[in-house]
């Protein structure tokens, strides 16, 4: 176990890594959960399309047998 071990401390240290093994601080969870609470979430509005008048079919006209 070391530096290059992705389960111990040092390895998640070593890796910038945060997990079971390396919890994060406190005070940097406490700040960001503040942050998040503090900023009302806006809900993203996809942009409708205005309708086009339907265009008129086409028809074709079917030969009659006389």
């Amino acid at each position: 176990m070391g530096k290059g071990d992705k389960r111990s401390k040092k390895g998640k240290i070593n890796i910038a890594s945060y997990g079971v093994t390396r919890p994060r601080p406190a005070v940097a969870l406490k700040k960001k959960v503040d942050a998040a609470k503090a900023e009302p979430k806006v809900k993203k509005v996809k942009a409708v399309k205005e309708a086009k008048p339907a265009a008129a079919k086409k028809t074709v006209k079917k030969k009659t047998e006389e």
